[in-house]
């Protein structure tokens, strides 16, 4: 295991995280916890699961902080953890909101179309 440690990430306000992996371990489980109280088909609980689970094999599987930057290539790893924590916050709203259930009433007429309005080309 490397013991690379970094003075700076360069980003203000942002300090070195002292153990990432263990951090991002745990964010992750947090995160794998909650979107499994989703139901399997909700696409939000599939999509989150798929991403979160690529992360946690790519944290076990790099402990040189710089591979795993690399491999997830999203920024540094307190970039990571802070994008983590964020999924976390997102996660359990999901779980608040219920998405996945079936509108109270009926949506209006063209709520759902795209785009919103037809913008007609000028004649000239």
């Amino acid at each position: 295991m490397s013991r690379y440690v970094k003075a700076s990430t360069g980003l203000t306000g942002l300090a070195v995280a002292v153990n990432p992996h263990h951090t991002l371990n745990a964010l992750y489980g947090k995160i794998l916890r909650a979107v499994a109280k989703m139901p399997d088909d909700a696409a939000y609980r599939k999509y989150t699961e798929q991403i979160i689970k690529e992360r946690v094999k790519a944290v076990e599987g790099n402990k040189d902080v710089i591979a795993l930057e690399k491999v997830i290539g999203c920024g540094q790893v307190e970039e990571l953890i802070v994008q983590a924590e964020n999924e976390l916050v997102l996660a359990r709203k999901m779980l608040g909101w219920k998405p996945w259930e079936k509108l109270i009433q009926k949506a209006p007429p063209k709520q759902w179309d795209w785009p919103p309005a037809q913008i007609q080309e000028p004649k000239i």
